[in-house]
């Protein structure tokens, strides 16, 4: 196999996936995870045959992919503005799958039901509010006067949704933007049906904060992350180390400098994400992280004590982010921790982050070989 590979254990992943949809149930939750971690119609359809509601898109590339391999209701997780194509498309999907989108503004909301016209009601939308993480979502206490507006223009006001991204911050800030998040999706119901609307939905996110979002006021979940784990989670303590279901298969190809070795990753394969204290990557069973990224290349520092691998050695990289890593490849590479089974998965829906090309779509339907 050449290098550098995404490499999945599947076991790991299936565990991850049981496990997670386990905690809903357990919560009286329903489980709607989100698949721009991994992009693969295969891990969304293991996702859904263990019992997820449905799945959560970070874009209408990502939601076309999932629906023509036959993914049928869909999220769209963010405040979507229908430019003249997206809106056609936004239209189609709304015709062919039972389609939410996130809204957090009066022109949003006017913009998608002129998309729609006379199919207005085809469309679901959920009000997103922010409760900390100063990205997009309205103010909790305007959720209402947003859903209102949604209704008189005709489209479908389900709920409200959020996002607690600052439960990313770093050690101890997974609690407390859960409980932010908790307080604002509270108060965001309570404006929704002040204004007359049903708060059907009640959304939250995400795999570090998911721990803590079991209030009686949450019916949904859409963490991503813990279909992989990565460094991140595991420093907030969201996850454990056997958590880990993806690497990226490295070979070392230099030795020049002493403590220091040289892999065929950088910033191609692993993104950017990392600094030179904590590192852009760890390896798997050693202490050495990488201190720096090239395009192409890792500098991986060897504490004292630590033996360095060979040049042409395959050494499995840990993200610190999987997310990006995913994205960044064609295909995973699928095995399982006994080395019993090789499978190549393709990443059907990365990049797409404008147009959907038509030839693109239709090989969505490839299935994985082996399976």
């Amino acid at each position: 196999m050449d290098t550098p590979a995404p490499i999945v254990l599947a076991d790991v992943m299936q565990r991850n996936i049981d496990r997670m949809q386990g905690f809903a149930r357990e919560h009286g939750l329903k489980l709607r995870p989100h698949v721009k971690t991994h992009k693969c119609i295969e891990v969304g359809r293991r996702q859904v045959e263990a019992g997820a509601v449905g799945i959560t898109a970070g874009n209408v590339g990502e939601a076309e992919v999932f629906a023509r391999s036959g993914f049928d209701d869909i999220f769209l997780a963010y405040p979507v503005w229908p430019s003249r194509a997206k809106g056609d498309r936004i239209r189609r999907l709304a015709q062919d799958t039972s389609l939410r989108v996130g809204v957090d503004n009066l022109a949003a909301i006017g913009a998608l039901a002129d998309v729609m016209g006379g199919d207005a009601d085809r469309l679901q939308v959920l009000v997103e509010i922010d409760c900390g993480a100063r990205r997009s979502g309205a103010p909790p206490e305007a959720a209402g006067d947003l859903a209102r507006a949604a209704r008189d223009r005709g489209l479908v006001p389900v709920g409200v949704y959020t996002y607690p991204g600052h439960g990313s911050a770093g050690p101890g800030s997974r609690e407390p933007a859960a409980h932010d998040q908790e307080a604002a999706l509270t108060a965001a119901v309570r404006s929704v049906e002040r204004a007359g609307v049903t708060a059907e939905v009640v959304s939250a996110g995400s795999t570090p904060t998911v721990a803590f979002s079991t209030g009686s006021v949450i019916t949904e979940i859409r963490p991503g992350e813990y279909v992989f784990c990565d460094l991140n989670n595991l420093r907030l303590g969201a996850c454990q180390e056997d958590w880990i279901a993806l690497f990226v298969a490295a070979t070392a190809v230099s030795d020049q400098v002493p403590g220091q070795v040289i892999v065929d990753v950088g910033t191609k394969a692993l993104g950017r994400e990392g600094d030179a204290e904590r590192g852009y990557g760890g390896i798997a069973g050693k202490h050495a992280i990488l201190t720096k990224l090239n395009e192409y290349h890792g500098f991986a520092a060897l504490p004292g004590g630590e033996s360095r691998p060979s040049v042409g050695t395959v050494i499995p990289v840990v993200p610190n982010h999987v997310c990006p890593v995913v994205n960044n490849f064609e295909e995973l590479v699928v095995t399982d921790t006994e080395g019993t089974m090789l499978e190549r998965w393709p990443v059907a829906a990365r990049g797409l982050l404008g147009g959907l090309a038509g030839d693109l779509a239709r090989k969505t339907d490839v299935r994985p070989t082996g399976r």
